[in-house]
Parts: structure tokens; sequence; C-alpha cells
């Protein structure tokens, strides 16, 4: 009877605490813009890591940062339609070994000697090819969104479980939208 009371306080007490708040990520500025046969995401992202996350960091833990693309296509009489969703995987490391910061993105990567520097090329997304041209209808009006978080289920386990209830680990960003209108075909003459 005793370690039901024991047990239960804590786990009212998390229960009231109610949700617990992110650090932030802000989508600083972010456009959709036509190219070749596609469209391309240009964005500026603003944050900082928490000391714990720099500490997670410089101790060998990998920091993996998704960024996420939604183009909806919005209906009075029915859900809104996805018309393009991606998806790009960041991932920011540290080599004690050489003490180097390491930003990869696929296979792509690039080593900088300082976090500084390479945080600013975290902040940053130019020309990421998120949906083909003829997946759209031209002349319609969607609505593009962006967001940045830390992926949190590329931690290891026990920041994982940590992550859960302690605000320094997590980093996210709310959906930024805009209205977006397609770019006319141009006839060939």
């Amino acid at each position: 009877m005793m370690l039901a009371r024991l047990v239960s306080v804590p786990l009212l007490a998390l229960a009231l605490a109610g949700p617990v708040l992110a650090q932030m990520i802000e989508v600083r500025q972010f456009t959709v813009e036509p190219a070749e046969e596609s469209y391309v995401v240009n964005a500026n992202f603003e944050f900082i890591l928490t000391p714990r996350l720099e500490e997670a960091l410089n101790n060998g833990v990998v920091l993996s940062f998704m960024i996420e693309f939604e183009l909806m296509r919005p209906r009075w009489y029915w859900f809104d339609e996805k018309a393009a969703a991606e998806r790009l995987e960041v991932k920011l490391a540290f080599n004690p070994l050489l003490r180097q910061y390491r930003v990869s993105t696929g296979p792509l990567h690039r080593n900088f000697s300082s976090l500084a520097d390479a945080l600013n090329v975290v902040s940053r997304l130019r020309s990421w090819q998120v949906f083909e041209r003829d997946r759209v209808r031209a002349d319609t009006s969607y609505v593009a969104a962006l967001r940045m978080r830390l992926d949190t289920a590329q931690l290891p386990k026990p920041f994982q479980l940590s992550a859960i209830t302690d605000r320094e680990l997590t980093l996210a960003s709310e959906w930024r939208r805009m209205p977006f209108t397609t770019v006319p075909e141009r006839s060939a003459q």
C-alpha cells in the first residue's frame, strides 16, 4: 500500500505538469522557387544548442536534424489534398580525434573546425528539390509548410528516454506555412 503511494505521487506530478515545452528552432526565411523541372526550397533557421546537447555532441553523440516539407491543396468540400511531402536528414557529429565537426546530408559531408561554423551550415538550406513540376497543377493555389526538429529517435537509448521529460534534449520548430501558387507553364514558340 505504501509503495503504491510512493510510485503514484511522482507519476501524478508528471501528469499535472502538462506538456514539456521544446526549445525552439525558428524558421526565419522560407521560399519555394521554380527550378528547371522541379521546385526547390531555400530556408534559414535560427537555433542554439542547449548546454546538454552540446555536451552530448562533444562526447560523441550524433545529432540528427529532420527538415520536413509539405505542399497541401486546400479544398472546401473535403480534407486538404497532400500534393507533395519530403524529408531531409542533416547530421551533426564531432570527431574528438581530429577536433572537427562534421555536417552530413546523405553521402555528402563537410568538416569544420568550430561548432559555430558547423551550425551555420546546418541552419541554412539551399536548393533542396522538393517536388517535380508535373506533381502540381498550373495556376493553382497551395499551402507550403516547412519545419525542422531534432530527431530524438536517432539519439542513443538513454537520451531517448530522457528526451521524453527533459526539454534540454528537445529542439523543434512550429510548422511555418505560406501560400504558394504554381508558375504557369511556358508555351513552346
